[in-house]
């Protein structure tokens, strides 16, 4: 297996890919989205084709490329927005209004309580 993987296997926080990679980070933006920008750059890796084709550099370079990208989704970006996991792809689907939820409540011929 590639030098590069198995090094990265060894890591467990997004900083360490980061300076790894040699890319420049927020440690703000980091610290609210490591767990984003990881899942991220696996989407983008995930998308990639002939991987198993590419030599060393040719792999430094997809995955910089990848991790790279998937950090600045999320510098201009937030988790909601960009909808990473699924909880928030789940939200989306169930998001509801204050006044939806008012109109459910027993009472007036709104629906509304009497205060």
């Amino acid at each position: 297996m590639n030098a590069m993987i198995e090094k990265l296997k060894q890591f467990s926080a997004a900083e360490e890919f980061l300076a790894y990679f040699n890319i420049p980070w927020d440690e703000t933006v980091v610290n609210v989205n490591r767990l984003h920008i990881l899942k991220r750059f696996y989407q983008y890796l995930h998308q990639e084709r002939h991987l198993s084709t590419k030599t060393a550099d040719e792999l430094f370079i997809v995955y910089h490329d990848a991790l790279k990208r998937a950090y600045h989704d999320f510098v201009r970006s937030d988790a909601a927005t960009e909808k990473v996991f699924k909880v928030f792809q789940d939200a989306e689907a169930k998001s509801f209004s204050l006044e939806k939820l008012k109109s459910t409540l027993p009472g007036t011929s709104q629906g509304l309580v009497n205060e």
